[in-house]
């Protein structure tokens, strides 16, 4: 089945945007298609179809947007923890907090890993995107409900230094199996973690900065999973509109992180949550 670069640099776009966003890329990615229909529709339907594999390999450019825009956060968590590692102490702030992105990897990595293929069955119908995509409205509503007499987040400024002091190893893993229901199309990785930084009483800066830094880990290992089959001689041919797609799924998602950097220092998630419940529902009625 072929993908043409105008389909391939669609769907990086849906994926650039839509990774970051707290609306589900994987939902967007069945929703689209199956609105669409036609040759698109076949996408999700067809088991043969490459539009799976290609979809998640092209979170490799979002990755590498999320790692260019962090670099230095991330040297120097890297620093510190060689260095902790030399001393035997862990107590420093980038050590902590890279300790506690392992930790919160950790779960969603094991079940992807073990539930992949019926979860990949799933991406085949959208109704339950649908279904999960309302429900991702409804969970980042109840947060922002739960949290908004929380005195914690208001007015509160970004300390990205500061974001161990908010983790905890059981937070971190209770992150990490948060994350897990995005392994449903239309749950959002992102909103998950947002919201469960939110209920541990940080300002949504702060919650969005340490989402910023687990999305990379998750998108990293998902799309290396997936890249070799790229280069197997049944999908050696869509080389050009892959590369095609990431650099437009690249430069998507860098200016996404931009836009939601400044938007989480003073605004919510209730546009988002309004978004999905409108298209979770409307798009319930229609493939119900």
């Amino acid at each position: 089945m072929e993908l043409s670069y105008a389909q391939s640099i669609l769907t990086g776009l849906i994926q650039g945007i839509t990774e970051l966003f707290p609306i589900s890329s994987l939902g967007h990615a069945v929703l689209i298609p199956a609105w669409v229909g036609g040759d698109w529709a076949r996408f999700i339907i067809d088991p043969a179809s490459p539009y799976l594999t290609v979809t998640i390999a092209l979170h490799a450019a979002s990755a590498l947007a999320l790692f260019l825009v962090f670099r230095k956060r991330w040297f120097s968590m890297f620093s510190a923890t060689l260095k902790s590692v030399g001393k035997g102490d862990y107590s420093t702030p980038n050590t902590k907090l890279f300790l506690m992105l392992v930790i919160a990897t950790i779960p969603v990595g094991l079940l992807g890993y073990i539930f992949e293929e019926p979860l990949q069955n799933l991406f085949g119908d959208p109704l339950p995107s649908a279904i999960f995509l309302t429900l991702n409205g409804l969970i980042l509503i109840l947060v922002e409900r739960l949290t908004r007499n929380n005195k914690a987040l208001v007015g509160s400024q970004s300390a990205f230094d500061n974001i161990s002091d908010h983790i905890t190893p059981v937070s971190a893993l209770a992150v990490g199996f948060g994350q897990c229901l995005a392994l449903f199309a239309g749950i959002s990785r992102f909103g998950i973690t947002i919201s469960a930084g939110l209920i541990r009483r940080m300002h949504h800066s702060v919650a969005a900065e340490f989402a910023f830094l687990l999305a990379l880990p998750v998108i990293a290992g998902a799309s290396l999973l997936k890249l070799p089959e790229l280069f197997t001689p049944d999908l050696r041919h869509l080389a050009g509109p892959v590369i095609a797609g990431s650099i437009v799924s690249f430069a998507a998602t860098y200016f996404s992180i931009s836009f939601l950097v400044k938007w989480f220092q003073s605004k919510t998630l209730y546009p988002f949550a309004l978004y999905c419940l409108l298209i979770g529902a409307i798009s319930i009625v229609k493939f119900i």
